[in-house]
This record gives C-alpha cells, sequence and structure tokens, in this order.
C-alpha cells in the first residue's frame, strides 16, 4: 500500500500565495525585456573593459599583463554565452515552428 499523507491547510494556503504572486503576461514580458536588457549590458561592458585594458597595455600605461589576459578572457566567455544561449533559443523557436497544431 502507497503511504500518502493528506495536504495541510499551510500547504493549501502557501501554494494560493505562490499562485497570486504570479506576474501578468505584459508584466513578464516587461521583466523579461529588462533581464535581456541587462544581460546585453553585461557582455557589452565586459568587452569595453577588455578592450579598455588592452589598449592601456598597448600604450604602456598598464604593466599588469595578467589584469588584461583575465579581462579578454572574461569578455570571451560572456560572448561565448551569450553566443550559445542566442543558439539555444533560436534552436527553440524554430521546434516550435515545426509543431503541428
Amino acid at each position: 500500500m502507497i503511504n500518502t499523507t493528506p495536504l495541510s491547510t499551510n500547504q493549501i494556503q502557501a501554494s494560493d500565495q505562490t499562485a497570486s504572486k504570479l506576474n501578468s503576461p505584459a508584466e513578464a514580458h516587461s521583466q523579461f525585456a529588462d533581464h535581456l536588457k541587462t544581460a546585453v549590458e553585461n557582455v557589452n561592458n565586459a568587452n569595453k573593459a577588455s578592450d579598455d585594458l588592452t589598449k592601456a597595455l598597448a600604450n604602456g600605461e598598464v604593466d599588469d599583463l595578467h589584469e588584461v589576459m583575465v579581462a579578454s578572457e572574461k569578455a570571451s566567455i560572456t560572448t561565448q554565452t551569450s553566443i550559445e544561449i542566442r543558439n539555444k533559443v533560436v534552436d527553440a523557436y524554430k521546434e516550435i515552428m515545426r509543431m503541428q497544431v
């Protein structure tokens, strides 16, 4: 026999509160757009920091090659990550478009 426990009133109230906190589609769209904008800004900032440090190293303003290389790798990793995320989103979109309704 399967052991089951009945739901308590606290669990039911907690699920009701969670459901009431869900956003409307317009709010979700706005939040997604904000997250996407922030992510793109982070990638841009990492690339700009890398470029600035590279130029400073070339001009002799910075002596720490390690710092420049770390910034360059951070920029590379954030760019590659954003490209992979974009590829996954495009693949998901294509898969949705192939679905029959």
